[in-house]
């Protein structure tokens, strides 16, 4: 086997467990018998089955012909999509090894019945890359037997044996529409029969003859018959062998992690405090009728008591304002992922902490010290609702906008200025470049932040680099001394180098600071948000960033606007910049589509001056995990923005809490793209508003409301 193998294996599981892997836990799920290509299949056919909904997959498999590694994820039960990155030697005449980037997208038009039907998809491989491994199918798969399944299909492309040649020298990366389904097409087939519950042996027919390979020096295979065995072990893991004409042999090997579920699917945190009834009548006269508001002393008191109670369910009781029948607290969740269960939990400790003349209970979030929303409840339905489901509050509980200056509220006392701080190591990985699967630098860093006033943050990062593969590297075939002569902070065709010289920023062992802000945010009216950024705002830029935004609670609608002034910054990461400057500016447009899925557009100027336009797309399940796609195109030119034509990736964001059970508002987030170059390139600003928002506005709301009663 190549000598490939153990960093693409290390790549695969780099990827899946960015920040879970230490952690040591994973959900079992039933995972779909996959190809070499790490998509639903037999060994190097497709089938027409699919992964459960929400399953992410890291895949690898190793042969003389390449290696493959596959990243696959289903974001909805029809729909499985990919994104590979794969070695293969000796066919490009420029290098030795041909490194490409691939995407992948199957569906499935019918799903098989008891019946006659079998289940039918349509696929497209490797249809926005080089097109080394390009082909179109339509497939059948149906299970005759539980434990025999068969499928067959009319392929086009690599899969009738018609490889597209390829120009290596072209930019590549753009959808070969005029390709697709064109050809000639031939038959394929396969067969999966389980020998066990975790032995499969697989049989296919294939016309694939590998043409590119073996033009490139790879052995031809000797018949169109591809055999091979695949072996779960457990729920998560599956390693598999197969030969490809008799001649050829390859392994692979997958993990699958699932989004909908959890380790801990209830969470590892205490219980709740349980809603406390009031008293009859009777028993407090005073408390019902109202009369304890004449005491002075009465709301400092029930303050205090809320606030300490809330610390201890991970909270801070910022404010309060109280009335004989209407009590508003607004609360900073430091603990649940779920906004809706530290509103439930809030819920629970005021029927506890209030007189019972109290009726109304405003529950309004704090976050970057802004309200970003106002839940309304009323204290009868919390009392007769609290054993019943979540959704039956849900239709009781009312959803406002924050009121951003109400006149009566009392300011908690000693929460600011307020300084934190964390001590901890660190990993950064780079995948899928030109050059290396995979990079990684490990480190320590210490993080720290001084809030000054509600929504005015002082933060930043120092970091010291112990160990790693991301090396200081130059763009051009240049050495990083050729390059710091050089001086220039544009390539050959004039283009300003934002992203492509990202690698003169690694490999430092001294001290680096990545981020030193001070960010104001704040909320001038009840559906108008605002923040103003400065200083050093990421590893290759400073200067200043401002935004708005506009997010009524209830709108699926949000409009915003952001402009900012950067300058580039030195390679050694501290106080000083290079001679590049830039102003840039985006108008965006989010949708909440429901059903956990939401959409960006944003439309404006980029680092390099390009202008352009980029469009995301986001599906987020009900506990917490987050995946999303997203490209950008500009008015550069696909030979100044050079191999892939076009930015595009996938971005990941895991709440721990769904591998640890413990409760946190800390994620791991990876954004992986085919490749980093300087067009549609834009900065990279922590805290933008409508993330900062969205967790407690309505759709977010209610799809984690099943956490109110928790």
């Amino acid at each position: 086997m190549s000598r490939c193998l153990r960093p693409l294996l290390l790549t695969s599981t780099a990827l899946l467990t960015l920040s879970v892997s230490a952690l040591g836990v994973a959900q079992p799920t039933f995972s779909q018998t996959l190809n070499s290509y790490g998509m639903p299949g037999a060994i190097d056919t497709p089938t027409a089955t699919a992964p459960p909904e929400g399953e992410l997959t890291g895949s690898v498999s190793d042969s003389d012909p390449g290696q493959r590694v596959t990243l696959s994820f289903q974001p909805t039960a029809r729909m499985t999509t990919a994104l590979r990155y794969s070695r293969i030697d000796g066919i490009d005449p420029e290098r030795d090894t041909l490194t490409d980037r691939s995407f992948d997208f199957h569906f499935n038009i019918l799903h098989q019945s008891e019946g006659w039907r079998p289940a039918v998809a349509i696929g497209l491989r490797d249809f926005m890359g080089t097109g080394i491994y390009s082909g179109e199918y339509i497939v059948a798969t149906k299970d005759i037997t539980p434990r025999l399944q068969v499928s067959g299909g009319i392929g086009w492309g690599r899969l009738a044996g018609d490889w597209r040649r390829t120009d290596y020298n072209d930019e590549g990366g753009k959808p070969r529409v005029e390709d697709w389904f064109s050809g000639s097409a031939k038959p394929f087939a396969s067969v999966e029969w389980k020998a066990t519950d975790s032995l499969s042996l697989l049989a296919e027919y294939s016309y694939d003859d590998y043409q590119p390979e073996v033009e490139g020096g790879a052995e031809e295979p000797e018949n169109k018959f591809n055999f091979g065995v695949n072996y779960r072990i457990g729920d998560i893991y599956q390693v598999g062998a197969y030969t490809i004409g008799g001649n050829i042999f390859g392994i692979r090997g997958s993990v699958a992690l699932n989004a909908r579920e959890s380790q801990y699917p209830s969470g590892l945190e205490p219980a709740p405090a349980p809603v406390r009834p009031r008293p009859a009548p009777s028993a407090d006269p005073d408390g019902w009728s109202g009369a304890w508001t004449a005491d002075p002393t009465a709301q400092p008191v029930i303050q205090n008591a809320l606030s300490k109670a809330l610390a201890e369910e991970g909270q801070t009781l910022e404010a309060m304002s109280l009335s004989a029948n209407r009590a508003e607290v607004r609360i900073r969740n430091n603990r649940y992922n779920l906004q809706a269960e530290a509103i439930g939990r809030t819920a629970r400790l005021m029927t506890r902490a209030m007189p019972p003349s109290v009726e109304t209970f405003v529950i309004t979030s704090i976050d970057h010290g802004m309200p970003t929303s106002s839940v309304v409840l009323q204290r009868s339905d919390i009392e007769q609702l609290e054993n019943t489901a979540s959704a039956q509050i849900a239709q009781r509980a009312q959803i406002v906008n924050a009121d951003p200056r109400p006149g009566n509220l009392v300011m908690a006392e000693g929460l600011y200025p307020k300084f934190s701080w964390r001590l901890g190591p660190y990993l950064n990985i780079g995948l899928w470049d030109a050059d290396e699967a995979w990079r990684y630098e490990v480190g320590a860093e210490l993080r720290a932040r001084y809030e000054l006033t509600p929504g005015l943050v002082l933060s930043g990062a120092v970091r010291k680099r112990a160990f790693g593969s991301a090396d200081r590297e130059a763009p051009e075939r240049l050495t990083p001394e050729e390059y710091l002569a050089d001086g220039s902070d544009t390539n050959s065709a004039g283009v300003p180098r934002v992203r492509s010289d990202g690698r003169m920023y690694s490999g430092n062992n001294d001290l680096v600071i990545p981020e030193l802000t001070l960010a104001w945010y704040a909320k001038p009216t009840p559906t108008i948000y605002t923040r103003v950024t400065a200083g050093l705002l990421e590893r290759s830029f400073g200067g200043v960033s401002a935004e708005v935004l506009w997010k009524p609670v209830d709108s699926r609608l949000a409009l915003g606007a952001e402009i900012n002034r950067v300058r580039k910054r030195d390679f050694d990461q501290l106080f000083d910049f290079r001679d590049y400057e830039v102003t840039t500016g985006h108008l965006s447009a989010y949708y909440d589509f429901r059903g956990g899925f939401w959409g960006r557009i944003d439309v404006g100027k980029y680092l390099a001056g390009d202008v352009g336009a980029t469009i995301a797309l986001n599906r987020e399940f009900e506990n917490g995990w987050r995946v999303g796609a997203y490209a950008t195109k500009t008015d550069m030119s696909e030979e100044d923005f050079g191999e892939g034509s076009f930015d595009k990736g996938v971005v990941f964001s895991i709440p721990l809490n769904w591998a640890t059970g413990t409760p946190t508002t800390r994620r791991a987030v990876s954004d992986v793209r085919s490749l980093s170059r300087d067009g549609g390139a834009r900065l990279r600003t922590d805290g933008r508003l409508y993330e900062v928002v969205r967790d407690s506005h309505t759709g977010e709301l209610y799809d984690g409301w099943g956490k109110f009663w928790r």
